[in-house]
């Protein structure tokens, strides 16, 4: 190091000094302020930062457009995704995805609603528009409201899907059903290698389930759509039965697996969820806030809302503020 002061005079060079910073890996923390990024949207849906991190691929449910959005709130239509539809309540253009190996195949993975039920495509993303329409799985049961359509890719490269049980709740514990479920799947559509049941089928006994993320452990995450009593939060397992239509929040029936954290539905109504410094932040629509959850192995920590929704503000996920279904 060397030194100048304001009369130009400088001083010799000092030793070398060699030292590590600590890694920025510490959990917790409480932000600061939060910012409007963009706005002027209908029903932005699904949200996946690129690789680069400096544009995100923002859907909107039901233009089925897809936009690119910079930090600075610039926003551009890159396409629209063919064959959508919309279901006047909560299916049309949903999850959206960005494949592990971007930088060389640029493909991206969608969730829509379409005339025979809800999909999950895969298109090319140039940077500046999308082609090259593939159906990678369908078969999957639409209806009015629980059509789930979070997409993210796990630490192992495969794609994960949340399906809602399509208001037929008794399908979402038929493990041979595509619908109540989170799916596991290969870039390619196929079921994933090591699947619990041998099919598409990662867990099971799901209502209408919303945010995906995973955590520094590995660990899946899943936020939950309740019916009249609680909303959840829940730590996903292979295999696992999250209880739904037998159980909403927690219960004791054997075989069911409880949620680590609950809300009455009044305080929630949950969306996306996004894990940082393994704290999760999970968006309430209903409830109107933004809440963060620590890591769920400090139990002690209590969950407190980060900020409230503003009212005139259309979250992403649903058409208004409030709406339950």
């Amino acid at each position: 190091m060397v030194a100048h002061d304001a009369a130009g005079n400088t001083s010799a060079q000092s030793n070398t000094v060699s030292f590590t910073t600590n890694a920025c890996s510490s959990d917790g923390g409480v932000p600061s302020s939060i910012t409007t990024i963009s706005t002027g949207w209908a029903i932005p849906w699904g949200t996946y930062w690129m690789p680069d991190g400096q544009t995100a691929l923002v859907t909107e449910r039901d233009s089925f457009k897809v936009f690119k959005v910079t930090p600075s709130g610039a926003k551009t239509q890159v396409g629209t995704v063919p064959n959508a539809v919309t279901t006047n309540g909560e299916g049309g253009l949903l999850g959206v995805a960005i494949d592990p190996n971007w930088a060389t195949n640029h493909y991206i993975y969608l969730m829509h609603t379409a005339s025979e039920g809800n999909r999950i495509v895969r298109m090319t993303y140039n940077g500046t528009s999308l082609t090259g329409y593939t159906i990678l799985l369908q078969g999957i049961k639409k209806n009015q409201y629980h059509n789930g359509g979070r997409l993210v890719f796990g630490p192992d490269g495969y794609l994960y899907a949340s399906t809602g049980e399509a208001e037929t709740p008794d399908l979402a514990q038929d493990k041979n059903s595509l619908n109540g479920k989170i799916l596991r799947l290969t870039t390619a559509g196929q079921p994933a290698p090591g699947n619990p049941f041998g099919n598409y089928v990662y867990s099971y006994g799901h209502r209408n389930p919303q945010g995906l993320a995973f955590d520094r452990s590995g660990r899946l995450w899943e936020a939950e759509f309740g019916n009249s009593k609680f909303d959840e939060l829940n730590l996903i397992k292979p295999g696992g039965n999250y209880g739904w239509p037998t159980c909403e929040g927690t219960c004791s029936v054997s075989g069911m697996t409880n949620p680590k954290a609950t809300w009455p539905t009044g305080q929630a109504s949950p969306s996306g969820i996004a894990i940082v410094r393994n704290v999760v932040y999970m968006a309430a629509l209903k409830g109107e806030r933004l809440w963060r959850d620590p890591d769920q192995r400090r139990q002690r920590e209590r969950r407190h809302p980060v900020g409230v929704l503003r009212r005139h503000v259309r979250t992403p996920a649903y058409g208004h503020q409030g709406a339950r279904r």
